[in-house]
């Protein structure tokens, strides 16, 4: 070590002792700089312990020298500040400053600068390189309210006037293929991937050659379901349509037997004429609306009836239709071919025959026939107030009714396309309209919603081609056959079954969006309910009138019913409907009337309802296949099972258990879960697509697997707005008061309570899913 080597240096011969004792003092100093470096390196004890040893040596010629200087420095100031403060060191000693400061300085001068300098052109390249980047590089996930603006405001009105008046042009009445391809042939211009057709031979039940007649026995007077005389003038006056007045896959042939009127046909009805009359192969005289056609066929049937004259009853119009004269068609079919029963019309498959789906002979007629046939001279008004169409219990009415159609094979043709998603290419939010379908009526009234949909893939397209995509697909549907029972959407469904019920994550229906021009309709799953409120509140503050509009979860008609019954997937409906049309019974829509495009211009002269709808549900589109959590609500599916046992339900103090077991669970998930995944800060990549994964399931609990006839699988779905109970509940309770047993009551409870208590372990094992995956980080 250093101060062992100044030790040996003292015994140099030649050197006097004064001298000596000046060489070892300064010596001493230059040891005191060594030494100081020394003190910051990690040999330091080790050089402690040899200064201590060597100052022990016996008989040392410096015996008397001071060492406490070049002892370790205990001073806070340190060792060189220490010895500059000493009197006696600093006027003998004097030397000029290390220069290791000032290199030390100018280093750390240097790496300041340097840092400096590169922090400033990190700068100046990432700004450069955001200016120069195109805004369609920015990631779809990152996408606000503003850029759906951006997009929807390419949608104007002139265009779907334009579009519409080009699409009724092209309709021949016997051949849907102009519309197909001229569909097909404008989506692909766009810019959709893949558009293609996708066809399947199925069997529709057409009109026969010459319209169905009605005659009374008492006068051998004969009507066609218009109310017209059978008379060749009449005939040849008549349009086409006549021929279209008629029940779809109903039974064919003659009967003569009395008209016995059951109103509605609902099971109390039902009960009252057993009590009075027989009606063993009789005619019912049926008013349309309150309960789905086929149940009340189906109750019809079993009773014994033989056949069924169907109307609507004038008092459940708005005062502003006129349809005393209008005959109108109605399908029989609940979806799909029915040749094909639960599974697809491919090559291949075995067919049934299944010419009619109903032992009954059923005819729609007109509410002017329909008065005729009660022999009314009445106005249909007492007192200001509409009166309702009745055949006295007491009067006799025999008539011959004649129904005519043929069966035979079509092909329906859907045009299907759409847009690969950016991250989630494998979720799918499937937009479904519809087009004309040979053979059918004609009505145009399927115009609005294709030219609804078209304006909106132009928009969406005008983005894509810039570089933007959605998260996830989006897959466009024009479907055919939609008003033989939904064969089209049905047999798609089923022939792509699996890889639906994997990915589907939404169907945006645009069924039937202008059935008027007064109210905004809104319709939705319970857990996109709250969405479709935001965007009803918000097309409100844009328009200066806008009546109060509800959004519910009721039966509809249209191809969502296969999406919504048998893969339980949420769905968003939008329409504009008369206000008195939402007062009146329900399901009166399920009657298909003619509507020609005149109508509807009349309705929308300047197609801003049809932009309103088109933006609406674009914007639910682009927020359902964007959006990184998918925008549905768990608690308020809970809510829409607790808000369904209210009111006066016997036996459901154990569903009411449940429900409150199920709330429980949903507001744990919705508050542990959903909320950290909706802040970008706690965000992860792995649990948002399980989460999404929970999501666009949850629905699928409360699919039953029988229900009654025109009743949906999915309970979560109402009949109307009236009735916020269980459907299945509500009419397995009128049954079981006309029954003795309540066996079907019991039956009807234990399926919600399996459906109910199936949710809330769908929800618990999500929680339980999400909690093992933290304990494997942890």
């Amino acid at each position: 070590m250093a101060y062992q080597k100044v030790s040996a240096e003292q015994k140099a011969p030649g050197h006097s002792q004064y001298l000596d004792n000046d060489d070892l003092q300064a010596t001493a100093l230059d040891l005191e700089w060594d030494m100081e470096k020394e003190l910051e390196e990690p040999g330091f004890d080790q050089f402690q312990l040899d200064s201590a040893e060597s100052q022990n040596l016996e008989n040392s010629e410096t015996a008397d020298l001071n060492l406490d200087s070049i002892q370790p420095a205990t001073s806070p100031k340190g060792r060189f500040q220490r010895l500059q403060e000493e009197s006696d060191y600093a006027p003998r000693y004097a030397r000029p400053a290390p220069r290791s400061n000032h290199c030390n300085f100018c280093c750390l001068l240097k790496i300041l600068c340097t840092a400096t300098i590169l922090f400033i052109f990190g700068i100046l390249i990432g700004y450069y390189a955001h200016k120069n980047c195109p805004s369609n590089a920015t990631p779809s996930g990152t996408l606000d309210h503003q850029l759906y603006q951006e997009i929807l405001k390419t949608i104007q009105a002139e265009d779907i006037k334009k579009t519409f008046r080009h699409l009724v042009q092209l309709y021949k009445g016997e051949d849907d293929t102009e519309i197909s391809k001229t569909i097909k042939t404008q989506w692909t211009s766009l810019g959709l991937e893949d558009v293609q057709f996708v066809n399947y031979s199925v069997l529709l039940n057409l009109p026969g050659p010459s319209p169905s007649s009605v005659t009374l026995r008492s006068s051998g007077q004969c009507f066609h379901p218009n109310g017209q005389p059978c008379s060749e003038d009449a005939r040849t006056r008549s349009s086409q349509d006549l021929l279209y007045s008629y029940a779809a896959y109903s039974a064919k042939g003659t009967l003569e037997a009395e008209v016995i009127d059951v109103s509605y046909g609902n099971a109390d009805d039902l009960k009252r004429i057993k009590n009075t009359k027989n009606i063993t192969n009789q005619i019912a005289l049926l008013k349309l609306g309150k309960l789905p056609l086929l149940y009340k066929l189906s109750l019809l049937e079993k009773a014994g009836f033989g056949g069924v004259l169907l109307y609507i009853d004038p008092c459940d119009l708005p005062k502003t239709a006129n349809l005393g004269y209008d005959t109108f068609m109605v399908s029989l079919n609940p979806g799909g071919d029915p040749s094909t029963p639960g599974y697809p019309s491919v090559d291949g498959s075995f067919r049934q025959n299944r010419s009619n789906l109903t032992s009954l002979l059923v005819q729609p007629i007109s509410a002017a026939l329909a008065a005729k046939l009660i022999s009314s001279s009445r106005d249909g008004t007492k007192n200001g107030l509409c009166s309702p169409l009745e055949l006295p219990l007491t009067e006799k009415r025999i008539v011959n009714m004649q129904v005519q159609t043929v069966t035979t094979f079509k092909t329906v043709t859907n045009v299907v396309g759409y847009v690969k998603g950016l991250t989630s290419p494998d979720r799918y939010i499937i937009v479904g309209s519809r087009h004309h379908t040979a053979y059918s009526s004609s009505g145009q009234e399927w115009a609005s919603s294709t030219a609804i949909i078209t304006a909106f893939v132009q928009a969406l397209m005008l983005r894509v081609k810039k570089g933007w995509r959605p998260d996830r697909s989006i897959v466009f549907c024009s479907w055919g056959g939609t008003m033989f029972g939904n064969i089209g959407s049905y047999e798609w469904g089923e022939d792509f079954k699996k890889v639906l019920q994997r990915n589907v994550v939404a169907y945006v229906s645009l069924h039937s969006p202008i059935r008027g021009n007064s109210s905004l309709y809104s319709v939705a799953s319970p857990s996109l309910q709250q969405l479709v409120a935001e965007k009803n509140n918000l097309n409100c503050s844009r328009r200066a009138q806008c009546p109060e509009t509800n959004v519910s979860s009721v039966q509809i008609q249209g191809d969502a019913n296969y999406f919504i019954n048998q893969l339980g997937v949420p769905t968003v409906q939008f329409a504009y409907e008369d206000i008195k049309a939402l007062q009146d019974p329900s399901f009166l829509s399920e009657a298909i009337f003619p509507k020609s495009a005149t109508e509807i211009e009349e309705t929308d002269p300047v197609f801003k309802l049809h932009e309103t709808i088109a933006k609406l549900s674009g914007e639910v589109i682009l927020q359902i296949a964007n959006e990184p959590v998918l925008p549905f609500n768990a608690l308020d599916i809970a809510l829409e099972v607790q808000n369904s046992l209210k009111g006066d339900q016997p036996n459901t103090h154990q569903l009411l258990a449940l429900a409150s077991h199920l709330r429980e669970s949903a507001e744990l998930f919705q508050s542990d879960e959903m909320r950290p995944a909706n802040d970008p800060k706690e965000r992860i990549p792995v649990r948002v697509r399980m989460l999404n994964d929970i999501l666009q399931d949850m629905e699928k609990s409360f699919l039953v697997p029988q229900v009654p006839p025109g009743f949906y699988r999915n309970i979560l779905y109402h009949l109307d707005e009236k009735t916020g109970q269980f459907s299945i509940l509500l009419e397995a309770q009128e049954c079981c008061e006309s029954l003795a047993s309540n066996e079907t009551f019991q039956e009807a409870l234990s399926k919600v309570l399996h459906s109910i208590h199936s949710a809330q372990v769908y929800f618990q094992a999500g929680l339980d899913v999400f909690d093992s995956v933290s304990d494997g980080k942890n």
